[in-house]
């Protein structure tokens, strides 16, 4: 397939949490020399290897930690812990050597109350930073300037007693927002950018895009039910999503469209007017792809899996592309996700067929490390946390930890992720839930998702094809249509069983035949389909290429 400068468009992308991945100094925590040593199993060329065109780190910049990098000290350096700029740089040239791209994570509402620009903010009302953040004067009654919320609990205006004012974080208070509007900031910001691009970074994740947008008269946003969280008790109509995140947006696609190939993909809540497709404005002058939450945060429902998928393939307007995402470093794995009330059996099946619905539907697959051998949630105790936003709620919300945990290597001490103590527990299943014990093992999950990634890069309609789907068949399975016409006609047909029983039926609106590619049952038997007679074992999923 012809690059043309949208590689991202047939890609698939692999997250990586640093902290997990391969620790490769005997500290405990994972670093870029450990991320290097393994590029060969991400893709090395052959099939083999994982596959992935692309990886994405979450930060890996200076910072104290109280968000794991998502609170940035400086963001044109390399965290210690991690390694230094040179092993950075040496990341980049060994994983394009591979024909791997490199996504930063850049962080753009907020930064470090650390960081310089802060420290000097806060030091004077006079000082020539003072503006590139947030500050108000009390309110009316001398309180807060509003009733805003930040979304890791309490207010979002923290009291500043060496200058007198308060201060806006929409997420902890050691997390200051910037001021976008200051045109200084803008421009320390695009300085930012060009020191990655320059260094052959081929784009970014943009964290908490709609964040960026408030009014800055500070409005009380309107309250409502009670909730755990006190964020989730207002309706955010001023705190976030504003029109100026759009200004912002299509600033910062001016600034990659500098570098060819540069990407830029948002992380957006669910919740913001109009949906994450809001921030690809006309489709080509805002971001390039945006992160959909919807179906991370669903069950195992085919009815709801079907009217996500519809919604979310209309949403993208033409020249913006979608992306498909099941599992992050923010939310629960979703192995376990969709094992809840199942049992073990059940679950490893559907583990299965989620694979097969994340790596062929319509856009861009993201891959959270461990998912491909079948990680799932770790059971954490209290004093083993790490995570601030985990500690605060646990134990009545799950938290971010338990989805974070060391990569699953192999069955030696500590499952291979380093020999020292690793800074979370390894999940107690990781003698059999490893890459060497599944990199063998032909029916193994990791082989189905080796499978997968390879076959998307030799079938056009599985990369680029339109998505269509086919009705007349039961509502407990999903079943579409992957097409492309022209000079490489290709039709692909998908049907997934959600149900842990067999299925047998017809589907007299397509009437046609082919041969079965790959099945998430790996003992099926049988390749040949016929639409006349269509049967699926229990919550199997198949993938057909159908004849013309």
């Amino acid at each position: 397939m012809t690059d043309h400068g949208s590689w991202w468009r047939h890609a698939v992308i692999y997250q990586i949490y640093p902290w997990s991945f391969q620790d490769s100094n005997g500290d405990g925590i994972g670093d870029l020399p450990g991320i290097i040593s393994r590029l060969d199993y991400l893709n090395d060329g052959t099939p083999h290897s994982l596959g992935v065109d692309a990886i994405w780190l979450s930060p890996i910049y200076p910072s104290p930690m109280k968000d794991f990098g998502y609170d940035v000290a400086d963001y044109c350096a390399i965290d210690p812990r991690f390694g230094t700029l040179a092993d950075f740089d040496r990341l980049v040239n060994e994983a394009h050597r591979r024909g791997i791209r490199v996504l930063m994570d850049l962080v753009l509402n907020h930064t470090s109350d650390q960081h310089p620009w802060f420290q000097a903010s806060r030091s004077s009302r006079s000082s020539p930073k003072r503006d590139w953040y947030l500050w108000a004067d009390p309110g009316a009654r001398g309180g807060r300037p509003s009733n805003w919320t930040a979304v890791f609990g309490g207010s979002a205006w923290e009291w500043d007693r060496t200058t007198r004012q308060y201060y806006l974080h929409s997420f902890l208070k050691e997390q200051p927002d910037l001021n976008w509007n200051h045109p200084d900031a803008q421009e320390a910001m695009h300085e930012v950018v060009r020191f990655w691009l320059d260094r052959g970074v081929d784009g970014f994740r943009l964290d908490a895009i709609n964040w960026i947008g408030k009014d800055s008269n500070w409005p009380d946003n309107p309250t409502r039910f009670f909730a755990l969280r006190s964020y989730l008790r207002q309706i955010h109509h001023y705190d976030r999503d504003q029109p100026f995140t759009h200004t912002v947006l299509q600033l910062l696609r001016t600034w990659t469209n500098d570098y060819p190939g540069a990407v830029m993909v948002g992380e957006a809540s669910s919740d913001t007017p109009g949906g994450p497709a809001a921030f690809y404005g006309k489709g080509t002058d805002e971001l390039h792809m945006v992160f959909d939450f919807r179906m991370l945060k669903s069950s195992w429902d085919p009815q709801r899996f079907r009217r996500l998928i519809q919604q979310w393939d209309r949403a993208v307007p033409p020249g913006g592309w979608p992306t498909q995402v099941l599992s992050n470093h923010d939310n629960s794995r979703h192995y376990s996700r969709y094992s809840r009330g199942v049992d073990a059996e059940t679950a490893a099946r559907r583990a299965r067929a989620a694979a097969l619905l994340l790596l062929t539907l319509r856009g861009t697959p993201y891959l959270y490390y461990g998912e491909e051998v079948g990680m799932r949630d770790v059971r954490l105790r209290y004093r083993e946390l790490r995570d601030p936003y985990t500690r605060r709620y646990w134990p009545f919300l799950r938290g971010r930890d338990p989805a974070r945990t060391p990569m699953q290597w192999d069955r030696s001490p500590h499952a291979g992720f380093t020999a020292g103590t690793p800074w979370l527990p390894v999940s107690p299943d990781f003698e059999r839930v490893n890459v060497a014990h599944e990199a063998e093992d032909r029916a193994s999950i990791l082989s189905l998702y080796r499978k997968l990634i390879w076959l998307r890069k030799t079938m056009p309609a599985l990369a680029l094809g339109s998505y269509r789907e086919v009705p007349g068949g039961p509502p407990d399975c999903l079943i579409y249509l992957r097409e492309t016409g022209g000079e490489v006609s290709e039709r692909l047909l998908i049907v997934i069983n959600f149900r842990p029983n067999p299925r047998r039926f017809s589907l007299p609106s397509i009437d046609a035949v082919g041969v079965i590619l790959l099945s998430t049952d790996p003992h099926a038997a049988g390749e040949s389909f016929d639409s006349a007679h269509v049967d699926l074992g229990p919550d199997e999923g198949i993938l057909v290429r159908l004849h013309a």
